[in-house]
């Protein structure tokens, strides 16, 4: 079963921050899931809409500079990262979950992907965008049949997987409390990855391999791989 850092390693570094990437890069993940945003003049990494929950700014994401977020403190002294930031910090090591949030813009999304990729900063195979946002998935498969996208979900739809074969998906995302065997059973059938969030618990954990998940998030990911390995 695959192990994602959720933004980073979160439980004990400051979400989608440096500090969580690397500490996720130097427990040997299987990937790292992070939130991808726009604000006025580029990608940032944050999760939510508002910067008050996160750092000590106030106010939209998007209404902000790149350089005016990174003005804010996003935990223990920290920056808001910017996506390419990101891609160079993980210098290819693992793949990444770029999870899409309120991103607009999705062309110039499109060209930093194929520009990291033309210059050998990432490959391919390590980038993964998944989103709720399905019409965002279905434009980004459009213009690059070659990428890897995640179709989330917090249900479980009356034709389980079919919402995500019908996109070319790589993989399914569920809520773990929607996750049960039929679901994943389907999925698998249709030739989709099943990766469920957000997997901390030991219950929870033995409840997802269970099931038969390709892999979880999780917030505390060298925990969750000690555990896995007993």
């Amino acid at each position: 079963m695959k192990i994602f850092a959720h933004r980073g390693a979160s439980t004990h570094f400051p979400e989608n921050t440096q500090s969580a990437i690397i500490a996720a890069l130097k427990a040997n993940v299987d990937g790292i899931e992070v939130d991808v945003q726009s604000a006025l003049d580029d990608y940032v990494i944050i999760h939510d809409t508002y910067l008050d929950r996160t750092t000590n700014g106030k106010g939209k994401v998007c209404d902000f500079s790149a350089q005016q977020i990174k003005q804010f403190d996003a935990g223990n002294g920290e920056q808001v990262p910017t996506l390419q930031q990101l891609i160079d910090w993980n210098n290819n090591q693992t793949l990444l979950n770029l999870e899409l949030k309120h991103t607009f813009e999705l062309e110039k999304f499109a060209t930093v992907l194929e520009s990291n990729i033309a210059n050998k900063k990432i490959t391919a195979d390590n980038i993964l965008v998944s989103s709720f946002n399905h019409h965002q998935l279905h434009w980004l498969k459009s213009r690059l049949p070659w990428l890897k996208i995640g179709a989330l979900t917090a249900s479980i739809p009356l034709q389980y997987a079919k919402f995500a074969q019908d996109l070319q998906a790589y993989s399914i995302h569920i809520d773990k409390n929607f996750m049960n065997k039929p679901f994943v059973d389907d999925a698998k059938m249709r030739g989709l990855q099943v990766f469920a969030y957000t997997v901390d618990e030991v219950e929870d954990i033995k409840l997802m391999l269970a099931c038969g998940v390709d892999g979880i998030f999780t917030n505390d990911p060298e925990r969750t791989k000690h555990y896995l390995a007993q």
